[in-house]
């Protein structure tokens, strides 16, 4: 929003000397933003002043244009010019479009145009041209190339010599602002006139009270409020005046005043009437849309678009509606699309005598969706959409009418239309001692009852606070809160005191929190490099990684808009994500990766909760909130980790080893040691992962945790990345519960440990994992830690069998073990081991 300085000193006391840096650092007080600073007369420079022609030759050229030679007075009658010489000026001219004793902006030697346009006398033409007289391109106020500007045009006759700067307005400059979204009221002179009071604690002269709204006598022009699809509830226009003026002069000019406003706030002025509604838009922040009144046919009414519907907007453009979209028609159909643009059909143009305005009120949501249904990004639109002042529709509607009578001669009718269905008043009910709590220093009362009524609420005492009834211009304001941040803004952000709040004892990391951070530290420093990719996946990613049978289907969250169509759902496994970081790292010369990532999946229920939900200002029901909490998906978190190429980099000496299934099983025992829980790995099947070369892992009470392995090599070909490449994904929040509080370490033994050796041959379709835990069960207390160390088939085992070399070491806490007790517990091993698999030792 830009706020020319001249407009704002007209109610707020700005002083004259205040740029508009000083403006805006006053603003920046309460909590706006600054932006820019807009000086026309910084482009503009040197001697520009009132000329009058005294004379115009016509002088055709060989080249068949005709140049006009004339004689321009610059000064009073025998003063010296403002360039110090005669104050007759000889001029050559090639626009046609004045005579002598019209008055003109002569610029004179030593000025400067905007783009550095600097004027000198020059020869041409066979004439020495002394300056220049101006369009009003040349000026920067305009595109009007086609000729000069005759101020007699535009209601001007000034004297003549006289600085031509300040009667254009470029003498003025304004600040730029932006306006965050709860701060629409800023949208406009009169909300930003109040914030510099605010923050300067000057007074504040409201234009809205300036004006004054004649009684409703007679009905005016027919309107009626026909909404058949509310929003939230309530209906898409609540309220909606209609003024009529006729006999307005088409041909009026914009009062230079008016025009250099609207140019310094960043609008074009077009003719008077349109003008004059884009005036009191930027002055009231009331958004409002002139009618050519002859065009209309039969009543208005406000509605929604029947299926098919279409309108041609101002903008030339042909629009099919949608059901959702308000309209304002008349018996011709629809004549605009509601607070967004009107339409062609009504549009004011040269010849329009006789006006009808609209200042109407609509619900933000509303205008919100249709602006952005057909990219209609209109000065209405922006906003109407953050909340327009009800209670400015009458007054906005009545400051056109007078603009309309006193500056193009128009009559108003006496009949006013106002169809309302006035909101109630906000109430809100302040405890005393609510602000000091939250914003942490004390208000004294005058403080707060001073904020309060400076905003334009009306603050009464109740028992322990106050009771303020909210202005309607600040729809924003609905709970305690918003008036404690408005109290706090007013009073100085810089006046509240910077303390550090002090820790409430006894608190610190959650157990799943610590058990987090185990984790991740331990894999970190095993060498790992923890990642974090999107949780966006395709609908095929999460159907194979997210199941383990083949052509299953995973039921997954879709998003209702997603970045593509590639990554249209959230993710129920990690993996997918991680391949995709690993993949770029590999395209970008990263051979040896050990990544890893700890993250949420999201997986659904029967149904996702999507009741509607009531208008923002509204607290949502109980039963409308557990729907909501009853259909947010399952999120539980799971850990993936992804390996591919070597261990160490080759090295003299040293052949790098290259990682296999064996890293990512070995990776998944870590993250199950550091939480103290005993994992169960048995031979596995998953479609992502090799047939031969993947384990299930398991708690001891069965359930399942995950799953590790080397990935299917068709998988891999098909993603593109590197073969062998191994992985893992557990679900942590199943190895968090079975974690225990407490791990209590076992004490190192300082006595000898005895290794001995056993050579099983058990069936082929034995799984390895499940004799070594049986052995583990067999040998007893004294066994200390048994391990695999050889699958044999081949020569001397026969066909169908294999052969399952294991080390097993066996300790005492107490004593030095005897061969005769550690072979005990060795033969107590193999005998159960025979029991329960037959298993024979070699």
């Amino acid at each position: 929003m830009r706020i020319p300085l001249s407009w704002l000193r007209e109610y707020a006391q700005v002083p004259a000397e205040a740029t508009a840096e000083d403006v805006m650092a006053e603003l920046v007080k309460v909590g706006l933003e600054e932006e820019a600073v807009h000086r026309p007369g910084d482009a503009i420079s040197g001697p520009v002043v009132v000329g009058k022609v005294l004379s115009k030759e016509p002088e055709p050229q060989s080249n068949g244009k005709t140049i006009n030679w004339c004689q321009v007075q610059v000064a009073p009658e025998g003063e010296t010019a403002a360039d110090g010489g005669s104050y007759i000026h000889g001029i050559v001219c090639g626009a046609h479009n004045f005579e002598p004793g019209d008055k003109v902006v002569v610029t004179l030697p030593g000025a400067v145009l905007p783009g550095d346009f600097r004027i000198a006398p020059r020869k041409t033409y066979g004439h020495v041209s002394d300056g220049m007289i101006a369009s009003v391109r040349e000026l920067g106020i305009g595109e009007d190339h086609d000729g000069i500007l005759v101020l007699s045009t535009i209601g001007l006759d000034p004297e003549i010599g006289q600085d031509a700067l300040p009667l254009l307005g470029l003498d003025d400059q304004a600040a730029e602002i932006n306006v965050t979204p709860d701060r629409s009221y800023c949208f406009s002179i009169r909300g930003v006139a109040r914030e510099y009071a605010h923050a300067t604690g000057t007074a504040f002269t409201d234009p809205a009270a300036t004006v004054t709204v004649p009684a409703l006598k007679d009905a005016g022009y027919p309107v009626r409020i026909d909404d058949k699809a509310p929003i939230h509830g309530r209906t898409g226009c609540d309220r909606f005046v209609a003024r009529a003026v006729r006999g307005v002069n088409p041909s009026a000019p914009t009062p230079p005043w008016m025009a250099s406003r609207l140019r310094l706030a960043g609008m074009r002025s077009i003719s008077l009437v349109v003008d004059i509604s884009n005036y009191v838009m930027l002055e009231l922040g009331q958004p409002l849309h002139f009618y050519d009144l002859d065009k209309l046919t039969g009543d208005i009414v406000v509605r929604r678009a029947h299926p098919g519907e279409t309108i041609r907007t101002l903008d030339a453009s042909e629009r099919k509606l949608s059901d959702e979209d308000l309209l304002i028609t008349d018996a011709s159909g629809a004549i605009g699309v509601a607070g967004v643009m009107g339409g062609a059909s009504t549009e004011v143009s040269g010849s329009t005598v006789n006006v009808l305005i609209e200042s109407a009120h609509f619900e933000p949501v509303s205008i919100a969706r249709s602006s952005r249904r057909h990219k209609l990004f209109s000065e209405a639109s922006k906003r109407y959409e953050r909340g327009v002042d009800i209670a400015v529709a009458p007054i906005a509607a009545q400051r056109a009418v007078d603009l309309l009578v006193a500056l193009a001669g128009g009559t108003a009718d006496g009949a006013v239309t106002d169809v309302h269905t006035l909101p109630d008043e906000t109430e809100i009910f302040l405890p005393a001692d609510y602000t000091a709590a939250r914003i942490g220093m004390e208000f004294t009362e005058e403080q707060i009852l001073g904020s309060l009524t400076d905003l334009g609420a009306t603050v009464t005492r109740a028992d322990g606070g106050f009771r303020v009834a909210v202005p309607s211009w600040r729809p924003d304001l609905r709970i305690k809160d918003d008036l404690t941040e408005e109290i706090a803004r007013l009073v100085g952000y810089d006046k509240i005191p910077a303390t550090l709040p002090v820790a409430p004892p006894g608190r610190g990391l959650t157990r799943v929190q610590q058990q987090r951070r185990r984790v991740m530290q331990a894999l970190a420093d095993a060498g790992l490099t923890e990642v974090l990719s999107y949780p966006f996946v395709s609908k095929s990613s999460n159907d194979v990684f997210g199941t383990a049978e083949a052509g299953a289907e995973r039921s997954a969250v879709k998003l209702v808009n997603p970045l593509s169509d590639e990554h249209a759902f959230l993710r129920t496994s990690v993996l997918p994500g991680l391949l995709e970081v690993l993949k770029r790292n590999v395209g970008r010369g990263f051979r040896d990766l050990q990544l890893y990532e700890g993250g949420l999946v999201f997986l659904p229920g029967e149904t996702l909760g999507s009741p509607v939900l009531p208008a923002a200002a509204e607290r949502p029901s109980d039963e409308v909130l557990d729907s909501l909490i009853a259909g947010i998906p399952e999120q539980p978190q799971h850990l993936a980790a992804v390996f591919t190429g070597a261990d160490a980099p080759a090295a003299p000496g040293h052949a790098a080893r290259p990682l296999d299934w064996a890293d990512a099983l070995d990776a998944a025992k870590l993250v199950a040691g550091v939480l103290g829980v005993d994992l169960v790995v048995t031979a596995g099947a998953h479609q992502a992962f090799h047939p031969g070369r993947t384990a299930q892992l398991s708690l001891r009470s069965g359930e399942a945790v995950g799953v590790a392995g080397e990935l299917h090599p068709k998988l891999l070909a098909s993603l593109d990345a590197p073969a062998r490449t191994a992985a893992l994904e557990l679900d942590l929040d199943v190895l968090f519960a079975a974690a225990p509080d407490v791990i209590v370490g076992r004490p190192i033994s300082t006595f000898p440990v005895a290794t001995q050796d056993v050579a099983l041959v058990v069936d082929a379709a034995v799984p390895a994992g499940e004799v070594l835990e049986t052995l583990r069960e067999g040998a007893g207390e004294l066994l200390e830690d048994v391990a695999l160390f050889d699958d044999y088939r081949g020569t001397g085992i026969e066909p169908g069998k294999k052969s399952l070399a294991f080390g097993l070491r066996f300790r005492a806490a107490d004593r030095t073990l005897t061969a005769d007790e550690a072979s005990a517990s060795r033969a107590a091993a193999v005998a159960l081991a025979a029991e329960r698999h037959g298993a024979v030792q070699r």
